[in-house]
């Protein structure tokens, strides 16, 4: 029997497209040529990859030329090493991300972090690594429910940062649910939560994992691991005492107790016989390779004997958390809990980093609690990107100046610059002795020495009070008012300790 030709036409039709694989379709305006072609050629299953930056099809797919290329962020470069020859950073992502992210082979991974200890009070949390879905089952959170997070700065490539409510039996369902590992957890005192270091063991970018955790409720922070450096700069008698109008036969900072998060320290030196009244590895079982940093910070802040510090007398508790000049967040911020829990009166932190929520709502609890925070403004000099911890609200951003007091040249510049202090070739102790040093680490540590005078002879004087004085009497340097060179200008201890609370 004949059939009429519509009818034919239609069966025709209907058995070419059973023959023909089914092609992904969207309609979604976002999309990139080079995505639409991708979707256009390739199968419904694979059509996913196609939403990846720069995917093609699949093996096998309509027009494949082989399987989809690494996926790169770009980002820019932001920190400048100012070490000399200080190595490469393992496990570090600096200014963009590798195609495939290194499992860490990380300098400040603690290798115990493989087992999380349920008691969140450790390094680890929880118990044992999370059980991922099976093969045939996509983790159910791992959908992006926001863009891919544009990162400034270095940070470890494989890592996230998140604060969980809940403890470690949510933080468990939140590592099964995006396909990811917990390497430590613990409650952080400053954070007021339990913050969990996350692993990405299947090399999605640290963007995209931070875009999947936005819209899950049981996460309330979350960042990147971003990584922090010292700051030194490249290196007759100690001119700071004059410079900063502080009198060092009256210098006395007894009862004053300071915080110095910085690398690990020689505290069989002279001049820190006595000085150090506690101390904390942040990163236990890496192995120490220097330190002179710490040793000439604690030293101009509490000096005594041979080298006598703006602050003798003053007790420092000491946290190791840097290691060839470099540190992370996570390390950072438990040593910033641990020295919290000795109840510092001052916290000195003479490094620089990206700026990191963290960070800052870490630094919001450390004033919150009276603590005075002072750091490093930076060495990356005019054009560099602010510094942070210095740039954040409640923290005072020290630069440095030389014996003439003009400014050294590699600091970095802007409004969060707060005052201003020795740091060009002033004389510090070192392994072995003393020498001259330079940097915004070294003016930090003379300000933090000159605050814990103020402290000395004001016990109770609050963190704003300090903050006021500092800026009412300093000795105004270079554009009229408070500028982004020299901030208020060069600090005066001696008008600053006369104007009371």
């Amino acid at each position: 029997m004949t059939l009429p030709r519509r009818v034919a036409g239609l069966m025709l039709a209907a058995t070419l497209f059973a023959a023909t694989p089914a092609f992904a379709q969207t309609n979604d305006p976002s999309l990139t040529p080079q995505q639409l072609d991708c979707l256009s050629r390739t199968t419904a299953a694979t059509a996913a990859d196609c939403l990846q930056p720069g995917a093609q099809p699949t093996p096998g797919g309509p027009g494949s030329g082989g399987g989809i290329p690494p996926r790169t962020v770009g980002l820019p470069e932001l920190l400048v090493d100012l070490f000399p020859n200080p190595g490469d950073f393992p496990g570090v992502a600096s200014g963009g991300q590798p195609a495939t992210p290194v499992p860490t082979p990380n300098p400040l991974r603690d290798p115990a972090a493989a087992s999380p200890d349920p008691s969140g009070g450790g390094a680890q949390a929880g118990g044992g690594q999370p059980t991922p879905p099976p093969p045939d089952v996509p983790p159910p959170g791992t959908a992006i429910t926001a863009p891919p997070r544009a990162i400034a700065g270095s940070f470890v490539p494989d890592e996230v940062l998140v604060t969980v409510d809940g403890g470690a039996p949510v933080a468990q369902a939140v590592a099964a649910a995006y396909g990811l590992e917990i390497r430590s957890q613990r409650l952080s005192a400053l954070l007021g939560t339990s913050l969990v270091r996350y692993g990405i063991p299947d090399g999605r970018p640290v963007g995209t994992v931070l875009a999947q955790l936005a819209g899950d409720g049981r996460t309330t922070t979350r960042e990147p691991n971003h990584i922090y450096e010292l700051q030194q700069a490249a290196a007759g008698p100690n001119f700071a005492f004059q410079r900063i109008a502080l009198d060092e036969a009256a210098a006395n900072g007894e009862n004053v107790s300071i915080a110095v998060i910085d690398t690990a320290i020689d505290d069989t030196h002279p001049a820190l016989k006595g000085v150090v009244a506690g101390s904390f590895d942040a990163m236990p079982g890496v192995t120490v390779t220097a330190r002179d940093h710490a040793t000439s910070v604690a030293g101009l802040i509490a000096g005594t004997g041979p080298f006598k510090g703006m602050a003798p007398g003053s007790k420092i508790f000491h946290a190791r958390a840097f290691e060839g000049g470099k540190s992370n967040m996570e390390i950072i911020l438990n040593a910033l809990d641990w020295a919290a829990e000795q109840n510092v009166q001052i916290v000195n932190m003479s490094f620089v980093g990206p700026k990191n929520a963290l960070l800052e709502q870490a630094s919001r609890g450390a004033r919150a609690r009276g603590m005075i925070l002072v750091a490093a403004a930076g060495n990356n000099g005019p054009g560099a990107p602010y510094g942070y911890p210095a740039a954040y609200k409640g923290v005072i951003a020290v630069t440095a100046t030389d014996a003439k007091d003009a400014l050294m040249k590699q600091a970095n510049r802007g409004p969060y610059v707060y005052i201003s202090a020795p740091g060009v070739d002033v004389m510090a102790p070192v392994g072995g002795g003393t020498d001259l040093v330079t940097g915004t680490s070294f003016a930090a540590a003379v300000v933090s020495g000159a605050i814990a005078n103020l402290l000395h002879n004001e016990p109770g004087r609050s963190a704003e009070s300090i903050e006021k004085a500092l800026a009412a009497t300093a000795t105004d340097l270079g554009d009229k008012g408070r500028d982004t060179d020299f901030g208020f200008g060069l600090i005066n201890t001696k008008a600053a300790e006369a104007v009371k609370e």
